[in-house]
């Protein structure tokens, strides 16, 4: 032990000299040399001196914080300063993170957030309940119904474990598990959401062939998730076709397609389909009325109609225009969406101006209505939308004319429509709607969509007037039963030998040939040629037939004329013949018709020339038509 005190001393050697002097207490504590050597092991600060009073050691856990700082290069402790300072906070109005758009804000965590698809979700609830799932799942429908929403939710339904982690696939998945959030935030490992957009080849199906073989690592399914299928090429389709049949059974796919058709058959008859509905206007005003409020955002319910009606049935598009919308609206007006401003946004025609401008079209006045194309014009209304929004209320004015009530926002609008309805006729309206139509198109390609929006509107103006097809015929059809018999002419081509004079009674005359046309049809053609050649009317009314026959026919044709009118009207004909004076039968009356023509054409100052120079030339009929204008036929 001696050789041992003296080869390494009581002291460092640097204290040699000063060992006589020093005491004891001199020389540090084995604390001291223990921190000492921690220090140069690791390079972290000495500790602080002792106080003179009673020397501190450094603790264990001191020490060990020490070590691990060195060790990981962390930051030294800070002194210990008199009062703790508490972390810095953020400031009050930075945001946390970035905007996310109302499109998917909202996007559907649960099926009950899932709107305008209850069919479908009915069909999944009952085949989870029954375990009845489908090995592909194939969505379609336009865009911004929820396709790809659809796909997710019935991943986390199939994966879904319930907040204790016992559940099994659910209709209503907790949104609270493992498998809920990672599938919601698309980190999940087991499902694989692929864009067929940017994968097509072969190559790309050719992976998901090769894992499907291997189980799911974590979750209840591997699924697989394939966007806009309907991009995959012709060769890719084919290498999916057997895996498609016949995957293992951990593994489920789900196709979402805008265009279904470009599916190949063969890929349809293996998936499950599910056609997503358009969402109606009300309910998509109604679910954006539900965004609004939860956005603390007022909202006019007519603004929310139009964003609804702009949207066409898909629910991103009406978040998308109601997100621009809360951005349009005056930040001086409390941020409130109004109808005014959605208005301009849109560019549609103000409502009560659509109403004025076909007010002005059913008066006739051309001065107010092309003030108000103008007008409509000058506030950055396009031409076309002012077309659109008149074909609109058209067909609002037509559906009330059906179902008795109208379907509109506003008090005013809704009785202005329903005024329409019980004032126009139907027919009216259906050439009103043929007419807009047809101007809509002429706008569509015209080069100045302003003026042909005022020529069309103009036009339809002066068509107003105009009676409808039917009033037209019936018009002339009474103008042609008061008007009298043709009379033979004086001077050659004389009426047939018997036939009776113009004064005979031919009142009857049109209602006869209608008579006889309807005979005709009915598959009846002997009589009725018998009733143009041989009866001559006498008095005719409902159910009652008088008549007498021209020179030459003495055979009754009572019964069979009675018979023919009875099968062909349904109803009972009393038939009588009579001796008087009755009007020219229907072929006297033609045969008339063709002499007084003749007899016009003969007095025409150029056949009395021509045949003053030929005397031996002769009129020809000629039927064929002419070689110039072929749609004109030149009889003479």
């Amino acid at each position: 032990m001696d050789d041992s005190r003296d080869t390494f001393g009581d002291s460092p050697p640097w204290n040699d000299g000063e060992e006589g002097s020093a005491g004891p207490s001199a020389g540090p504590s084995a604390a001291e040399l223990e921190a000492a050597g921690q220090s140069s092991m690791f390079g972290a600060p000495a500790p602080e001196p002792p106080e003179p009073e009673q020397p501190s050691e450094p603790t264990t856990a001191e020490l060990e914080a020490a070590g691990q700082s060195a060790m990981f290069a962390a930051p030294a402790e800070a002194a210990p300063a008199p009062v703790a300072a508490a972390p810095a906070s953020p400031p009050t109005g930075t945001p946390t993170q970035p905007y996310r758009v109302l499109a998917r804000k909202y996007r559907p965590q649960t099926f009950g957030q899932l709107i305008g698809q209850e069919a479908m979700v009915q069909t999944l609830a009952n085949a989870i309940k029954r375990d009845r799932l489908a090995h592909a799942f194939l969505m379609t429908g336009v865009r911004g119904v929820g396709k790809t929403s659809t796909a997710r939710l019935i991943a986390k339904a199939l994966n879904c474990i319930g907040p204790d982690g016992l559940g099994g696939p659910t209709i209503d998945p907790c949104g609270v598990c493992e498998p809920c959030q990672a599938i919601a935030e698309g980190r999940h490992i087991d499902v694989i959401e692929m864009d067929a957009a940017s994968h097509t080849g072969v190559d790309d199906v050719r992976e998901i062939i090769e894992a499907v073989r291997y189980a799911a690592v974590s979750a209840r399914y591997k699924i697989y998730i394939i966007d806009e299928v309907h991009m995959l090429s012709r060769n890719a389709f084919n290498a999916l076709l057997k895996t498609l049949e016949e995957p293992p059974a951990h593994v489920k796919f789900l196709f979402a397609t805008t265009e279904v058709d470009k599916l190949p058959v063969t890929v349809l008859s293996r998936c499950q389909r599910f056609d997503l509905r358009r969402i109606a206007t009300p309910m998509l005003a109604e679910h954006f009325a539900w965004v609004c409020t939860n956005e603390g955002v007022g909202a006019e319910q007519e603004a929310l109609a139009m964003v609804a009606a702009a949207a066409e049935g898909s629910v991103r598009d009406g978040l998308s225009i109601l997100d621009q919308a809360i951005a349009h609206a005056d930040l001086d007006g409390e941020g409130k969406v109004r109808a005014d401003k959605v208005r301009d946004m849109l560019g549609l025609s103000d409502k009560s101006v659509q109403r004025k401008l076909l007010g002005a079209i059913l008066d006739g006045n051309g001065a107010d209505l092309l003030a108000l194309v103008a007008h409509q014009f000058s506030l950055g209304v396009e031409p076309l939308a002012m077309m659109r929004g008149l074909m609109e209320l058209a067909h609002r004015i037509a559906v009330t004319q059906v179902s008795g009530s109208a379907d509109a926002p506003s008090t005013e609008e809704r009785e202005a429509v329903e005024s329409w309805a019980k004032a126009l006729r139907a027919g009216h309206l259906h050439r009103l709607w043929q007419l807009l139509l047809k101007g809509y198109e002429e706008v569509k390609s015209a080069p100045d969509p302003l003026v042909a929006a005022q020529m069309a509107l103009l036009r339809i103006m002066h068509a107003s007037d105009m009676p409808d097809p039917g009033a037209l015929v019936k018009k002339l059809e009474d103008m042609a039963s008061r008007a009298p018999a043709p009379a033979p002419a004086s001077d050659g081509g004389a009426a047939p030998s018997g036939a009776p004079s113009a004064s005979a009674p031919s009142a009857a005359a049109p209602r006869w040939e209608a008579l006889v046309d309807e005979v005709e049809h009915y598959g009846q053609p002997v009589a009725a040629n018998v009733m143009r050649m041989q009866v001559r009317v006498v008095e005719l009314a409902p159910g009652l037939l008088r008549y007498t026959q021209p020179p030459g026919f003495r055979e009754d044709i009572s019964g069979q004329l009675r018979s023919s009118l009875a099968e062909a009207t349904g109803q009972r004909w009393h038939v009588e013949r009579v001796d008087a004076e009755g009007a020219p039968t229907l072929v006297e009356q033609a045969e008339a018709s063709k002499a007084a023509d003749t007899q016009a054409v003969r007095r025409s100052p150029l056949v009395e020339a021509t045949l003053a120079a030929f005397p031996d030339s002769e009129l020809i009929e000629d039927d064929r038509p002419a070689a110039i204008g072929g749609s004109r036929n030149w009889r003479r």
